[in-house]
């Protein structure tokens, strides 16, 4: 008895020892911190941002078996946190509204390709989306371009920089293109998190909102008498990109329902059969120098993450189309975007 037991305590302790070892072992290949902050550029625990990160960051910390936690500091928030950490103790989840302030010229947005490392996508959001109260009478886009062609003055809330004022930007143009010196009267009302454009519209302070799928479908469930009811007028994505969702759609809302408010044609140049469109990416920002072990960690394990179903199921629920990429890859196709709506801006404001 007394040598069986010897041998079971030699075998358990050499076995615990090749486990230390493993472990040991992965966490050099893996120089990421037990204790991982995901800081995100948006306020709002409500948001797409914080619920597409949220999904991802979970999959994450539990294959890397570590702890990971989304924190909703804001974009300048997130910026300062990413500058002020090299070790990777910190990185950053956004969207394209991270290039798009900085081609906006919005004081506080750097040039992300300069100052930071671009890490791998995660997802398209296929909701991005402007909205109206329940009682507007804007039934349609066209309504709205009409209604500032006539001198109506339509007020948008965005936030300045971001993804919402490029839809503002096509929107303004497309008044430009069909009554041309009346695109005055779309105007913007900058603002912040999605709880603040929310809340200007229960106000009655805007006529319009930039807002999500994710974040707003169930206020347009509310009866037309309730003041935070409201009705989508536009989703940006292509209607491609939005047959990628699950067919039941979001909420009470189906798949067919909101392809309705896809396709809208909003006109780019007066030269051109050409409608804007716009899908949402979500993606991971480093510090430029966080160690290079770290970032292909990241990469490995998202890889695997992505190859099972779960996250992907996930996603799609909550209505976002998965969308990996590993870094070397995804930082090309974000410059490509970056540089094709540089252009695009250029044309809209000119």
């Amino acid at each position: 008895m007394t040598t069986i037991f010897s041998k079971a305590c030699v075998v358990a302790l050499t076995t615990a020892a090749l486990g230390v070892t493993a472990t040991a072992q992965a966490q050099d290949d893996c120089p990421l911190p037990s204790n991982l902050r995901v800081v995100i550029g948006s306020t709002s625990t409500g948001g797409d941002t914080y619920q597409a990160s949220s999904i991802v960051v979970d999959q994450l910390a539990d294959k890397l078996d570590i702890n990971a936690k989304v924190d909703a500091v804001g974009v300048m928030g997130a910026f300062r946190a990413l500058e002020r950490d090299r070790r990777g103790n910190t990185i950053m989840v956004f969207h394209d509204g991270s290039y798009l302030g900085n081609l906006y010229g919005v004081n506080g947005y750097p040039d992300i390709f300069e100052n930071y490392t671009v890490g791998p996508t995660f997802a398209i959001n296929p909701g991005n989306a402007y909205l109206v109260p329940k009682g507007s009478d804007y039934q349609t886009m066209d309504d709205i371009i009409e209604a500032a062609g006539n001198g109506e003055r339509v007020r948008v809330a965005i936030q300045p920089g971001g993804v919402s004022e490029l839809g503002f930007s096509a929107l303004k143009n497309a008044v430009r293109l069909e009554h041309p010196g009346q695109e005055d009267n779309i105007v913007a009302v900058n603002t912040g998190s999605q709880a603040d454009k929310n809340q200007l519209l229960f106000d009655g302070a805007v006529d319009v909102i930039n807002g999500s799928v994710q974040a707003n479908e169930q206020y347009t469930n509310l009866p037309e008498d309730d003041q935070k009811s409201m009705r989508f007028i536009w989703l940006t994505s292509p209607e491609e990109t939005i047959a990628q969702t699950n067919e039941e759609g979001m909420g009470d809302t189906t798949r067919e329902q909101l392809l309705q408010y896809a396709g809208v044609d909003i006109p780019m140049s007066a030269d051109a059969d050409e409608s804007f469109t716009f899908d949402k990416e979500f993606f991971f920002l480093y510090n430029k120098d966080m160690d290079q072990a770290a970032v292909d960690c990241i990469d490995n394990a998202l890889a695997d993450v992505f190859e099972e179903d779960e996250v992907n199921e996930q996603l799609k629920r909550a209505f976002f189309v998965p969308d990996f990429k590993p870094s070397a890859e995804a930082v090309e196709s974000i410059k490509q975007k970056n540089d094709e709506y540089e252009g695009i801006i250029g044309n809209l404001q000119g």
